[in-house]
């Protein structure tokens, strides 16, 4: 314990990221699906971003448990037209996005997800929740019109 206390004092400095990890949801979810959606578009961003994952964790006790990201999620909240521009402004900026769209909650599994997604042109989802990552300057342009979630 000594130790960690040892070692965050001597890291007293704030750690700054030039990055930003979002999730941007449609405010009229209800609340379980809320929290399904962010679950399910936080954990894309993970398999196909290294950067984004920190180091293990382990208890004082020296008992491991799985990294997770390195930085804050900022969860934001907009109406279906937010989504709607958002989701055209992050394709146009090329930045890495995992998408939602309100099909999946029909579907019960990943083959199902990926064929019911692959169903529908890019202009016609009906995007009810889109993760991203990059700059913080290009995700707050992708953001526009977007509240932070209560």
């Amino acid at each position: 314990m000594a130790g960690v206390a040892a070692e965050a004092a001597g890291n007293a400095e704030p750690i700054r990221f030039d990055t930003k990890i979002a999730v941007l949801l449609r405010e009229d979810l209800e609340t379980w699906q809320r929290l399904n959606v962010t679950a399910f578009l936080v954990s894309g961003l993970g398999t196909e971003l290294p950067e984004v994952i920190g180091e293990p964790y382990e208890d004082a006790d020296g008992v491991p448990c799985l990294p997770m990201f390195r930085q804050p999620v900022l969860v934001f909240e907009g109406t279906k037209e937010t989504l709607k521009a958002a989701h055209a402004r992050v394709l146009s900026r090329s930045l890495p996005r995992a998408v939602f769209t309100s099909d999946l909650f029909a579907t019960g599994n990943d083959r199902d997800n990926r064929a019911a997604v692959r169903a529908v042109p890019t202009a016609e989802l009906d995007v009810v929740g889109l993760a991203l990552y990059g700059p913080k300057n290009a995700v707050d342009k992708v953001l526009k019109g977007a509240r932070m979630h209560p």
